[in-house]
């Protein structure tokens, strides 16, 4: 293939470079797939209503978010197992995320471990937790993250265990020998190399929490805390009541629970629910510049993307992440000329063509 030019580029570059099983596990969802489809086809749906006659020879991409400013809104979404896709695994990442300049979350499950990453780099870290059912190490992991130099704390609240894949179970997905979850070590290898579909993968998730642990977890942390996974209004509601500095409205990319809406179908009641009282995230389906315009004009504060920067991580390294998130902030900015808004605050629902 020639230079890539689009994301669907690198997710077929991906698929080249990639063993039948560590594609599938990037590429699969749960049971018949429809929510991983729908991810996708609700995002086509959606149509642009671009305005004429505006001045954009200049954009303004930047953001404030729980304090932080960003060049962009496009953030690098927590992501298991990242050296099934390069040797180097989630330094990688982290390189591919401080060349862009954007904010890498780094997941529990990484195969390198949250103090080696952060030593690595001077990306900008976020750290996103799997609860375990030992209290005392969840609080450890925190205070990890924190003493790493992460700025904020991602609780993904959507896995009280894993979702049904069939794709993953028909490949035989499991993490290859020497491949462990590296935060976990302490926990004995029993647990740190569980394999993803056996029985003692349940020992890594915490199916009793409860609005009270994340209550807990938000009295030991200093940092803003995050809730992954959040669809429905009433839980974003909660989740203010609770203090919640932020939601990540997601489906797990559609890995969890089959059937259920699109994120980008669930954004506009959760953005209603919150009622600008902390800000809304969003992550699947995201593959071009106008579907984060999209987004933002739903009420989306930024998007973070997963599958297409592993594709890039695959084909390309650190370099090829770089690359995916470049293209991705250059169709952005072409997206938000040609709808004349050039600045963030500027992208609102009279950017979309109503329904008919």
């Amino acid at each position: 293939m020639s230079t890539p030019v689009n994301l669907f580029d690198y997710e077929s570059l991906a698929r080249e470079r990639l063993s039948e099983m560590a594609y599938g596990y990037i590429a699969s969802g749960a049971a018949d797939e429809i929510t991983l489809r729908r991810n996708r086809e609700c995002f086509d749906l959606i149509r642009l209503k671009p305005r004429v006659l505006v001045d954009v020879s200049q954009v303004d991409t930047r953001l404030e978010l729980l304090g932080q400013t960003l060049d962009f809104p496009i953030l690098l979404a927590p992501c298991a197992y990242h050296k099934l896709f390069h040797p180097e695994g989630e330094v990688a990442t982290a390189h591919g995320a401080e060349i862009a300049g954007a904010v890498f979350v780094v997941g529990t499950f990484s195969t390198v471990a949250i103090e080696e990453i952060a030593q690595s780099t001077a990306a900008r870290l976020w750290f996103q937790l799997y609860v375990n059912p030992d209290r005392g190490f969840t609080q450890e992991m925190v205070e990890r993250a924190e003493a790493a130099g992460c700025q904020a704390l991602c609780i993904t609240v959507d896995t009280p265990i894993l979702g049904t894949r069939d794709r993953e179970k028909r490949s035989g997905f499991h993490l290859p020998a020497g491949m462990e979850r590296a935060n976990l070590k302490q926990l004995g290898a029993e647990t740190s190399r569980a394999q993803h579909h056996g029985q003692g993968a349940y020992s890594l998730l915490d199916a009793a929490l409860t609005w009270d642990k994340v209550d807990s977890i938000r009295s030991f942390t200093k940092l803003p805390v995050i809730l992954k996974g959040i669809l429905a209004p009433e839980d974003a509601r909660l989740a203010v009541e609770h203090g919640i500095s932020g939601i990540l409205v997601s489906n797990h990319g559609g890995r969890n629970l089959d059937t259920v809406p699109a994120a980008i179908e669930a954004l506009p009641d959760v953005v209603e629910a919150v009622q600008g009282r902390c800000p809304v995230l969003l992550d699947g389906g995201i593959r071009r510049g106008t579907d984060i315009v999209k987004a933002l004009a739903l009420g989306a504060k930024a998007i973070l993307i997963g599958r297409p920067y592993l594709w890039g991580l695959a084909a390309d390294g650190a370099e090829g992440i770089a690359r995916v998130i470049q293209i991705l902030r250059a169709e952005l900015e072409a997206a938000m000329r040609l709808c004349g808004a050039p600045r963030l605050n500027q992208i609102n629902r009279n950017l979309l063509w109503p329904d008919r």
